[in-house]
């Protein structure tokens, strides 16, 4: 049952929560939210599965009357963002790994926070590391996949040895959308190349769902060769 807490009770005899990462967390996890389906920042917690996070309208009032600074984002684009992100993280991440992160990469930021509780993950952005994120987009891997084919040069898979792809299933419109949303600058294709992005256009016009048959296409494809070999 969602109850709602008397603050003042958690903190008697013991420690008082600071505005640190640890005791927002603490405190979280305390009235009952699971931190392994919400992103950390200071300014703001983003719920990534409101189901799974129990991050009730209640449990946000209790969060509020301690932290009143600290906003609570319930974008159903960000969750939708998180669920397609996670079907790959999923696959890719090993537990307790250390990550290489690209820099000024707000929503990757976001996706892969949660991961230092699910799996132990350690996040950095210099030295050693097991795994580089890769932060290409749907809309990129689609052209970049046309791109190969119109060179003549076939279908080039990617490296999932060393690199995971947090993105690879997003659409560009839903991360500009959310990040116009959230008040940050938006972003742009990496892939320039004018036959594909023609190409891309011209089947969004017909067939709005392609881009990630194109992409589950390829991964088949990939898959089929290696069992072939």
């Amino acid at each position: 049952m969602d109850l709602m807490f008397d603050i003042s009770g958690l903190t008697e005899d013991s420690e008082e929560f600071t505005t640190s990462k640890k005791d927002v967390l603490k405190f979280l996890k305390i009235i009952g939210v699971d931190t392994r389906f919400i992103s950390y920042t200071p300014q703001k917690i983003y719920i990534n599965n409101l189901r799974f996070s129990k991050f009730s309208r209640t449990r946000e009032a209790t969060f509020n009357k301690q932290y009143p600074d600290i906003e609570v984002v319930r974008s159903s684009l960000f969750q939708k963002i998180c669920s397609k992100s996670s079907k790959h993280l999923a696959l890719e991440i090993k537990p307790n790994s250390k990550i290489l992160m690209p820099k000024d990469n707000f929503i990757i930021e976001l996706l892969l926070e949660p991961y230092t509780r699910k799996y132990g993950v350690k996040l950095v952005y210099e030295g050693n590391y097991d795994l580089a994120v890769n932060p290409v987009i749907l809309d990129d891997e689609v052209n970049n996949i046309f791109s190969s084919i119109f060179r003549g040069e076939g279908l080039r898979f990617r490296d999932k040895t060393s690199e995971i792809y947090p993105l690879v299933n997003v659409p560009l419109e839903w991360i500009n959308s959310f990040l116009e949303m959230d008040g940050r600058d938006t972003i742009e294709n990496k892939n320039n190349d004018e036959l594909a992005i023609a190409f891309s256009q011209f089947l969004e016009d017909v067939a709005p769902q392609y881009k990630e048959n194109v992409v589950s296409a390829s991964e088949y494809i990939e898959n089929k060769l290696k069992t072939e070999k």
